[in-house]
C-alpha cells in the first residue's frame, strides 16, 4: 500500500457525468504532424475579406482567402503571412519552399518568394527570391526585393552595405519600374511617393531618390560618390523626409553622418545636423532610429534621432593591422594583446557574462536628441546617465530612465529603474519615480501628469506643481496583485487607458475596471464593482490605434470568469457605472483585430474540443456574429479528442486549488484511468483553451486521452520558503481527490513537469510514494550550486531567481542555506521510489544542465530507477524537429510502460551504449 500525504482528505464534490459518446481512434505522432494550425489571421480595411495561414506542424501549407460573407475563397498554395491591400484588391502573401526540397537541399538552400493574389480575377502572379516587401498605404503599389543575385554574391565585394534588385509595381496598372542596388526604400503615408536610397559596386551612383507616384516623374535628392544615405523616415503628417548621409572610406567603413530633411512640397533639401554640430565625446551615425512626432494639443513638429558615444564608435570602427606591417616578436604590448581572458572585478556594475551578453546592444545603443523643426534647433535628451528616453506627443516633455544606479542589484533582486521627467525645450531632467521595479512612468496625453505603480499603489505627478499624490490609497480594494506569492515588490495589474488626454486614468484592480481622476475628482467603479462580486475580470480592449477616451465613450471590455474559467465581451461608457454582456459563453473567445474602416471585428472562439476558428462580427458589440473559417470540424469524429471540466479540493493547510480534467468522450464511469498529470503554477485558466497538436517538449493532452489516459491540470499555490513543499501539499491532495471521485487508477498515476514544474516533479517525487512514473524537464536539482550559476542565454546569475523570483527562498545561501537543502531534490534522492526520466538540453541557456547530470547521478548512486536523456546542441526547449519527436515518442513510451504495461522499449530497460557520432 502505497504512503499517502493526508490520507482522510475528503471534500464533498458533485460530478457531472457526460454523455459517452464514440469516437474513431487514436491521435497518432503522424496525426500531430499532420494537423493543421491558423496563424497570421488579418481582416481587410473593409471588413470584406479575411485571410490566414494555414500550416501543420510539419510540412507544406497554405493562405486561405475568404470573404466574411459571400462563399468566395482563394488558396494561396506554400503562402504565409498573407496582407490584404488597403483597397481590397490584391492579397500579397511570402511564398516558403516546400519541406521536401529544404531538406534536399546541402549548400544554396532555396530561397522563400512571392504569391500576389488578384482578388477580383482569383489569379496568382508567382515571383521568386523574394526577401521582403512593402506596400504603399493606398494599396496601389507594390515594391519587392529580391535577395543579392548570384552574380553579385560572385564578386565578394567588401561593402556589406551593397543594395539588391528592386522591382516598383503599379498594382492598378501593372506597369513596373527595374531599380538597381537599392539599399532602402519607403512609401510616404499618403502613398504620393516612393524613396529609395541605392549602394552600387562601383559607389558612383549611391544616392538618395524619390519617384513621383502620380506623375512617375523621378527626382535625385542627393547623391555623392560612396555616399551612405539611410533611416529614411516619412512624416506621417506632412510631405517630408528625414534620413542621415554619411561616406564610404576605401576600407568600406562609413564616416560620421550629418542628418537631412526634404520637403516634398517646394523639393527643398535642409541639413539639420552636421558631424561638426555634435558636442566632443558623441557622434551621429547611420545606426539611428529617426522618428516625426506632433505635440498633442498645439502641434509642434518634431524628429527625434539618436547620437552615439565616440568611444563606442571607434570601437565599431577600428581597423585591423594590415598583413605588411613588421612584427616584433618580443613586444610584450602586441603579444598579450592576443590573450584570450576576461577580467570579472567585484566592482563590475554588471557581472561579466552579463556585461558579454549585452555588449552589442550597449554598444549600438543610440542616446536620444530632438530637433525642433520650427525653431531649427536641436538638444540632446539622454546620455550614459540617463540612457532611455520614451519618444511621445507630450506637448512640452518626455519620460527618461535610468537603471544605471541599479546594475549591481540585478545580480541578486532585479531590475530597477528611477524615472525622469525631460523638458524637450531644455534637455532639463526631473527625477518623479526612484527604484521602479514594476512597470514604468507614463506621461499623460496632454503631458500635465504622470502616472506611476509603486509600494501596492498607484501615484500621480503634477508637473505644474511638482507634487506627487496617491490616488488609490483610499479606495477599499487592493489595486496590487493579490495572487503574488514570490518574495519581490508586489506588482500592480495595469491601466486601461487615459480619459480626455489624461484628466483621469482607467486602472485595473484584480476584477474591475476604475476610473480614476489624476486631478481632483470623484472615482467611477467603471463595472459597478460587479467583476469582484462576481469573480469575473474585465479589462479594456482598444478599438483604435492608442488608448484615448473621452467623456461617454463606449468602451469594450474582454471578461475571464475566475472560477468558472470562461471568457466573453462586456460593454461600459467613460463616466458611467455598469458592464452590460455582449457575448459570452462556455468558450474561451480571443479578440484578433478590427477593420481599419469598418466596423466588422475578427475574433477566435475555442474550447478544449473546439478549435480557434476564426469568426466575424459585424460590430463590436457582436449582435451578428459569423464563423469563416472551419478548421477541425469533425475532430470528434476522427479522434477521442475528449471534454474537459473542473475539479476542486482543498491543498493540505485548507487552501481552496482548481484543477483541470480531462476525460476520454468514451468515459467509464465503473472504470479508473492512469493519469497524466501536467503542471506549472496555475493551469486552469486553459479549461477552455484548444490544446493545439504539436511536436515538442509538452503532451500532447489529446494524444494521451484518445489513448486511454485522463489528463490533470492542477493549479499550485506556493510559498515564499518551501517552493518544493508549498507544490507537494498542493498537488497530492488533488491525485487523491481524482483517486475518491473513482477517475484515477491509484497505481497508474504518471506525473509531467519542464524547467519549474520540472524542478518541482523532481522533488515531490522525494516527498512521495504516490506516483508511478514521472518525466522531469530541464530541472534544477541542487538549489545550493545552482544559487550561483549564470543564466548562459542572459548572462544574468541565478542569485535574484531565488532571492526574489520563481524559485521563491527569499533569502541569500548565506542567510539561510537550510531552506536551499530543504528545497533541493537531490539531497532527498535516496527517498526516492517514483521511476523518473529526466530530459535535458546540453546547451540550456536558463538552467544549466548539470543541474540534470546532478539528479542522475544522485539517482544512479542510491540505485534508483532513473534515464537521463541528454539533447545535444539544445536549448531549454528542445528547437530541432528530430530532437522534439523523439522526445515525445520517449516520453509517451515511458508512461505507457510503467502506468499501462505496455510495450518493452528496449531503452528503458537496458539503455542504449555509446557507438561514436
Amino acid at each position: 500500500m502505497k504512503f499517502r500525504i493526508s490520507a482522510s482528505l475528503c471534500i464533498l464534490f458533485t460530478l457531472f457525468f457526460t454523455d459517452i459518446i464514440s469516437a474513431q481512434g487514436k491521435l497518432t505522432f503522424e496525426d500531430v504532424m499532420k494537423f493543421e494550425d491558423i496563424n497570421s489571421p488579418v481582416i481587410s480595411s473593409q471588413g470584406n475579406w479575411i485571410a490566414y495561414g494555414v500550416w501543420p506542424d510539419r510540412g507544406d501549407g497554405k493562405v486561405v482567402v475568404q470573404h466574411t460573407s459571400k462563399k468566395d475563397r482563394y488558396e494561396i498554395e506554400m503562402g504565409a503571412n498573407p496582407k490584404i491591400t488597403h483597397n481590397e484588391n490584391w492579397v500579397i502573401a511570402y511564398r516558403n519552399v516546400p519541406l521536401v526540397e529544404e531538406l534536399k537541399a546541402k549548400k544554396d538552400k532555396p530561397k522563400r518568394g512571392l504569391s500576389i493574389l488578384n482578388i477580383d480575377t482569383g489569379e496568382i502572379i508567382q515571383l521568386d527570391s523574394i526577401s521582403s516587401y512593402l506596400l504603399s498605404n493606398d494599396g496601389n503599389w507594390l515594391a519587392t526585393n529580391r535577395y543579392q543575385s548570384k552574380e553579385i554574391a560572385d564578386l565578394k565585394h567588401k561593402n556589406k552595405k551593397l543594395g539588391n534588385s528592386v522591382t516598383l509595381w503599379n498594382l492598378e496598372n501593372n506597369e513596373k519600374s527595374e531599380l538597381d542596388f537599392v539599399s532602402e526604400m519607403s512609401f510616404d503615408s499618403l502613398s504620393n511617393y516612393f524613396a529609395y536610397s541605392v549602394i552600387d559596386t562601383s559607389g558612383q551612383m549611391n544616392g538618395l531618390y524619390i519617384q513621383d507616384l502620380e506623375t512617375d516623374n523621378k527626382a535625385s535628392v542627393h547623391s555623392s560618390k560612396d555616399g551612405y544615405y539611410s533611416n529614411l523616415t516619412w512624416d506621417n503628417k506632412n510631405p517630408q523626409i528625414a534620413f542621415t548621409k554619411a561616406s564610404f572610406d576605401s576600407s568600406y567603413t562609413d564616416s560620421d553622418a550629418s542628418l537631412h530633411i526634404w520637403n516634398a512640397s517646394d523639393r527643398e533639401l535642409k541639413t539639420l545636423v552636421t558631424p561638426e554640430d555634435v558636442k566632443d565625446g558623441w557622434a551621429l551615425r547611420s545606426n539611428n532610429d529617426l522618428q516625426f512626432e506632433q505635440s498633442y494639443e498645439f502641434g509642434r513638429p518634431r524628429l527625434f534621432f539618436g547620437l552615439m558615444p565616440r568611444d563606442m564608435v571607434d570601437l565599431i570602427t577600428k581597423k585591423e593591422d594590415k598583413d605588411d606591417e613588421e612584427i616584433d616578436i618580443y613586444a610584450v604590448d602586441e603579444i598579450i594583446e592576443d590573450r584570450g581572458m576576461d577580467l570579472w572585478h567585484g566592482d563590475d556594475p554588471r557581472i561579466k557574462t552579463h556585461e558579454i551578453a549585452t555588449f552589442n546592444g550597449h554598444k549600438n545603443r543610440t542616446y536620444t536628441a530632438v530637433y525642433h523643426l520650427n525653431d531649427d534647433r536641436w538638444i540632446q535628451l539622454a546620455d550614459q546617465e540617463m540612457p532611455y528616453i520614451q519618444v511621445s506627443d507630450g506637448d512640452n516633455y518626455v519620460m527618461g530612465s535610468s537603471d544605471e544606479p541599479y546594475l549591481r542589484d540585478i545580480t541578486h533582486e532585479g531590475f530597477f529603474q528611477d524615472w525622469y521627467l525631460v523638458d524637450l525645450e531644455t534637455g532639463e531632467r526631473t527625477k518623479v519615480a526612484e527604484r521602479i521595479s514594476n512597470g514604468g512612468a507614463m506621461l499623460t496625453p496632454k503631458g500635465h501628469r504622470v502616472l506611476y505603480y509603486n509600494d501596492k499603489n498607484w501615484h500621480v505627478y503634477h508637473v505644474d506643481t511638482k507634487q506627487t499624490r496617491n490616488v488609490t490609497e483610499s479606495l477599499n480594494v487592493p489595486f496590487y496583485n493579490e495572487d503574488h506569492d514570490y518574495p519581490s515588490q508586489v506588482p500592480g495589474y495595469g491601466i486601461g487607458g487615459w480619459v480626455n488626454g489624461g484628466d483621469a486614468a482607467l486602472i485595473y484592480d484584480k476584477y474591475d475596471v476604475w476610473q480614476i481622476p489624476l486631478i481632483r475628482g470623484n472615482h467611477r467603479k467603471i463595472t459597478d464593482g460587479k467583476g469582484r462580486e462576481e469573480k469575473r475580470i474585465f479589462r479594456v480592449r482598444s478599438l483604435g490605434d492608442d488608448n484615448i477616451f473621452r467623456n461617454d465613450d463606449d468602451l469594450l471590455l474582454t471578461s475571464y470568469h475566475d472560477l468558472k474559467k470562461n471568457f466573453g465581451f462586456y460593454s461600459a461608457k467613460i463616466n458611467q457605472e455598469g458592464a452590460k454582456r455582449l457575448l459570452e459563453e462556455d468558450k474561451k473567445f480571443t479578440f484578433v483585430s478590427k477593420a481599419d474602416e469598418s466596423e466588422k471585428i475578427l475574433f477566435k472562439r475555442e474550447a478544449y474540443d473546439e478549435f480557434p476558428n476564426l469568426w466575424v462580427s459585424n460590430d463590436w458589440k457582436f449582435k451578428k456574429t459569423k464563423q469563416i473559417s472551419k478548421l477541425h470540424m469533425d475532430l470528434k469524429k476522427k479522434w477521442n479528442w475528449g471534454s474537459a471540466e473542473l475539479v476542486d479540493w482543498l491543498s493540505l493547510d485548507g487552501t481552496y486549488i482548481q484543477g483541470i480534467v480531462i476525460k476520454p468522450d468514451n468515459y467509464d464511469p465503473n472504470k479508473r484511468y492512469p493519469i497524466m498529470t501536467y503542471y506549472y503554477r496555475f493551469f486552469t485558466d486553459r479549461l477552455h483553451d484548444f490544446n493545439e497538436p504539436k511536436t515538442n517538449h509538452r503532451p500532447v493532452f489529446a494524444q494521451y486521452v484518445s489513448d486511454d489516459y485522463v489528463v490533470f491540470l492542477p493549479d499550485i499555490r506556493f510559498e515564499i520558503g518551501r517552493p518544493g513543499f508549498a507544490a507537494t501539499k498542493s498537488l497530492v491532495p488533488g491525485i487523491q481527490k481524482l483517486i475518491e471521485l473513482g477517475i484515477a487508477d491509484e497505481d497508474k498515476l504518471g506525473l509531467h513537469g519542464h524547467s519549474w514544474s520540472g524542478y518541482q516533479t523532481a522533488f515531490i517525487v522525494t516527498q512521495t510514494d504516490i506516483f508511478d512514473a514521472a518525466v522531469s524537464g530541464a530541472p534544477v536539482s541542487n538549489m545550493t550550486s545552482a544559487y550561483s550559476g549564470i543564466r548562459w542565454g542572459s548572462g544574468l546569475a541565478r542569485q535574484f531567481q531565488y532571492e526574489k523570483t520563481q524559485s521563491r527562498i527569499g533569502q541569500s545561501l548565506i542567510e539561510a542555506p537550510e531552506k536551499y537543502i530543504e528545497n533541493s531534490p537531490v539531497f532527498f534522492a535516496d527517498k526516492i521510489t517514483t521511476p523518473m526520466l529526466i530530459q535535458h538540453g546540453d546547451a540550456d541557456g536558463a538552467v544549466p544542465w548539470y543541474q540534470s547530470i546532478e539528479m542522475y547521478l544522485a539517482m544512479r548512486r542510491y540505485n534508483k530507477d532513473v534515464i537521463f536523456l541528454q539533447y545535444h546542441d539544445e536549448p531549454h526547449h528542445l528547437q530541432k524537429f528530430p530532437n522534439k519527436l523523439d522526445y515525445a515518442i520517449r516520453m509517451k513510451e515511458y508512461f505507457d510502460y510503467y502506468l499501462k504495461g505496455i510495450g518493452e522499449p528496449e531503452w528503458i530497460l537496458s539503455g542504449e551504449t555509446f557507438q561514436g557520432r
